[in-house]
């Protein structure tokens, strides 16, 4: 699981990937700056959450925590509140029970269900400008209805494209705050093809600038202005398009 708290990303990890990624010969952090590959292998600072309190000035950084429990991401969160560390680059919490440590993270928090894509025509995707910042299609989904179908039906709202649905490129978590509830949106991201974008048009009420279909090259220079979460999206699908 990952969740992106302020925009940064906090990974939780069971025990048995915590060995690897200690274990594994750690890249400089010139090397790799990547979400989806072992740049969690390459850490500034490892905490033992057994033999030190968690404390602000130690989120800075790739911060590696082992031995996380529930309580450990209590403390966590109580200071990703309190404070927003600009120095702050990544999480990994290494858990003694990964769903205990899951569970934990979304207590606080009131989850809605979301679903988008990426949309696929040719060799190049469908970005959208939004709120001065590059994204991607997504929404919350309506009462019964599921991602997939939501994850459609979203895409089309705001961007006026019909697509086809395919495989699903991952699952992300992110929180913020509406109306003074935190919120932790979960959405699942699919890859979709274009059925028909004769009718493609930004949605305005959504504050939707533009539309632009772009190539990985210029899909990756525009996704410097956009959030880790979407990067990550683009990272994964990636990653499944090169294993194909």
């Amino acid at each position: 699981m990952i969740v992106f708290i302020n925009d940064r990303p906090i990974r939780l990890v069971g025990p048995k990937t915590t060995t690897q990624l200690t274990g594994a010969r750690p890249t400089r952090p010139s090397e790799s700056n990547s979400l989806s590959d072992n740049s969690f292998a390459d850490f500034d600072q490892i905490i033992d959450a057994r033999l030190e309190v968690l404390k602000v000035d130690a989120l800075h950084g790739h911060l590696l925590v082992l031995n996380a429990t529930p309580a450990t991401v209590d403390r966590l969160l109580s200071l990703l509140q309190k404070a927003n560390p600009s120095r702050l680059l990544s999480i990994t919490l290494g858990c003694l029970n990964k769903n205990d440590c899951e569970e934990a993270i979304k207590k606080p928090f009131k989850i809605i269900k979301a679903a988008g894509g990426v949309v696929l025509k040719d060799s190049k995707q469908l970005l959208m400008f939004r709120r001065g910042v590059w994204d991607l299609p997504k929404g919350k989904l309506d009462d019964g209805e599921s991602s997939r179908q939501g994850a459609a039906r979203e895409v089309e709202e705001e961007t006026g494209v019909a697509v086809d649905v395919g495989d699903r490129i991952c699952t992300t978590w992110h929180t913020y705050t509406l109306n003074g509830s935190r919120i932790l949106k979960r959405t699942k991201w699919y890859r979709m093809s274009v059925v028909d974008d004769s009718h493609m048009a930004p949605q305005e009420d959504e504050d939707i600038e533009k539309l632009a279909w772009l190539d990985w090259r210029e899909t990756q220079l525009a996704l410097t202005n956009s959030f880790s979460s979407i990067r990550y999206v683009i990272e994964q699908l990636q990653e499944l398009t090169v294993r194909k």
